[in-house]
């Protein structure tokens, strides 16, 4: 019976360690810049092993902002771990888009009051992709995978460092 459960404890282990050396993407950041209005302002950069960091700026955690917050420090940073679900879905997210072979900049600048977003990916080939986005539209599967970044603000375990 022990020789049974050490196996399968084994197989078990190997499993997880050979999915984790197997992704493709070794760092995933994504931030998002002010606008003239109440636009979350953060960054979260999220590793291959599922751990994170969130640089929260302002208007991440306010039920009602106001521009005062402008004029507070910063909301502080966090680490935390990206459940596994989540994690698999962002995955699962940036498969979808090809990352790749994404356009570098998205958005027209003729306006002035939007956000932008800036998508940074780290792939484990050594190679990276970085692609701006001035109005968050620069396709539906971006705009999924904005507000997916967005949600894990607020649906994941964080804890404050500083």
């Amino acid at each position: 019976m022990k020789y049974i459960f050490g196996l399968f404890a084994f197989i078990f282990l190997f499993s997880c360690n050979s999915q984790k050396m197997n992704s493709k993407y070794s760092t995933i950041e994504y931030e998002a810049t002010p606008c003239f209005g109440f636009c979350p302002v953060f960054k979260m950069t999220i590793n291959a092993d599922r751990t994170a960091v969130f640089e929260a700026e302002h208007f991440n955690f306010s039920d009602r902002p106001s521009k005062d917050e402008f004029s507070k420090p910063r909301e502080g940073t966090f680490k935390g771990t990206i459940k596994q679900e989540d994690y698999n879905k962002l995955i699962s997210l940036l498969d979808g888009l090809d990352v790749k072979n994404l356009k570098d900049n998205y958005g027209e600048k003729n306006v002035t009051d939007l956000p932008s977003s800036h998508l940074r990916v780290k792939f484990a080939d050594g190679t990276s992709k970085h692609v701006e986005d001035y109005g968050k539209r620069g396709s539906e599967k971006l705009s999924e995978l904005y507000k997916f970044f967005e949600d894990l603000r607020k649906n994941q375990q964080w804890t404050k460092v500083n």
